[in-house]
């Protein structure tokens, strides 16, 4: 059978040559991508892999491995649209939208593998880029997708883009939170407002914990009883919240909490007082030196020491807040280089306030407590010492006893 009896069968029996081409640009499609699959993405990823740099690891094994396969495919498909004269317009179309399609998907792993590449340095705790590269994104798939559309119906980006200016208030409407949230971003990253890893309070939300990811549109916190909290990134602007990165950074952690002493056990030291406290170790110079400077007063002044209204005394409850402030002084665990304070507050209904104001060297939490309470369980528990009774309200025993006298 020559060749032209084999075109002539052909042309009687269309159908049947149509088939057969399409059969063969299906061969040569397949065979295009187990080429590409099996030969040059091994090539190359043997190339990338005697390179010292990662990027190009990145790009042949996380982005270009499962995509580049069906790219050389279709383009295979787009090349032999022709041998399909009466679907060549369709054909065209739909294997040239695919091949945008992957490209797409290839930009945002892209993307993806950038940013998680990112994330392995040290700098991205206190720049973190995720929330821009989210928006990197979300702009290359809208790009995309009009550039697929376009594709589809045969008509040009630009005539798509043209109809968009009708549409900006509803556009608007659309991505008013991502717009936000991006803002938001921006502001958080530049001002260093907020890293991954702060510890951060949002009393709005009932986030109390780490900050675990910063992302464009929320921010996740895990609190300390191990919950998520999950917040709209502009709304943490919106709102007040803590950042407890600066007492994290200064190394000492605050203490602020008062003692509230019995206004009716306050009163002056008798000598029998004033013989017992002076063998108090930590303030027994403060006992001598202030009786020195009492009595030397005193005798300068020619004050009737008979009226205890006269001259100036000791009293137990300033007696006890030198002996507190000595008592701190002297641990290891209170940072002597920042604020110390044992202050007087304004008395009330529940006694006079004793505040201690200072900072434990130690930030970690259970530390702290440690630390705060043992100074508070040695305070409660010396205050007889001083002659002094600790202010609380009145409870069903304390009117038993009442009842019972």
């Amino acid at each position: 059978m020559t060749l032209e009896n084999i075109t002539a069968w052909f042309g009687q029996h269309p159908i049947i040559g149509q088939a057969l081409t399409g059969a063969g640009v299906a061969f040569l499609s397949l065979a295009a991508y187990l080429v590409t699959k099996r030969f040059v993405l091994r090539a190359l990823g043997r190339l990338s892999r005697m390179t010292k740099t990662q990027m190009d690891d990145i790009l042949i094994q996380k982005v270009l491995r499962r995509r580049l396969s069906f790219i050389a495919a279709l383009l295979v498909v787009y090349s032999l649209a022709h041998l399909f004269p009466h679907a060549e317009d369709i054909i065209h179309r739909i294997s040239l939208s695919l091949i945008f399609l992957f490209a797409l998907l290839a930009a945002g792993a892209l993307l993806t593998e950038l940013s998680n590449a990112y994330l392995t340095l040290d700098i991205s705790k206190g720049r973190p880029i995720k929330g821009y590269v989210q928006v990197v994104k979300l702009i290359v798939y809208i790009a995309g997708g009009i550039v697929i559309f376009s594709s589809l119906i045969g008509r040009s980006p630009a005539v798509l883009l043209g109809g968009f200016g009708a549409m900006t208030a509803v556009l608007l409407l659309i991505f008013r939170d991502t717009i936000l949230s991006f803002v938001a971003s921006i502001q958080i990253t530049s001002y260093d407002l907020m890293r991954v890893g702060d510890w951060i309070e949002v009393p709005k939300y009932g986030a109390d914990g780490d900050v675990l990811d910063i992302s464009l549109h929320t921010i996740k916190v895990q609190n300390w009883d191990k919950t998520f909290t999950v917040i709209p990134t502009h709304k943490v602007l919106e709102d007040t919240f803590k950042n407890w990165r600066g007492m994290q950074q200064s190394g000492g952690r605050r203490i602020k909490r008062a003692v509230h002493i019995d206004q009716n056990s306050i009163g002056f030291c008798d000598d029998e007082l004033i013989g017992r406290l002076a063998r108090i170790q930590l303030i027994a110079d403060y006992v001598r030196r202030k009786q020195e400077e009492l009595t030397v007063y005193n005798r300068e002044n020619q004050v009737d020491m008979d009226m205890p209204a006269n001259g100036r005394r000791m009293t137990n409850i300033g007696t006890f807040r030198a002996y507190v402030g000595a008592y701190l002084r002297s641990l290891e665990t209170i940072h002597q280089g920042m604020t110390f304070l044992v202050r007087q507050l304004a008395p009330g209904p529940s006694g006079l306030p004793i505040e201690i104001y200072v900072f434990t060297r130690d930030t970690a939490w259970a530390t702290y407590e440690a630390i705060q309470s043992d100074i508070f369980d040695h305070i409660l528990a010396v205050l007889p010492e001083f002659e002094l009774r600790l202010f609380q309200d009145p409870t069903g025993s304390d009117f038993s006893r009442l009842t019972a006298t």
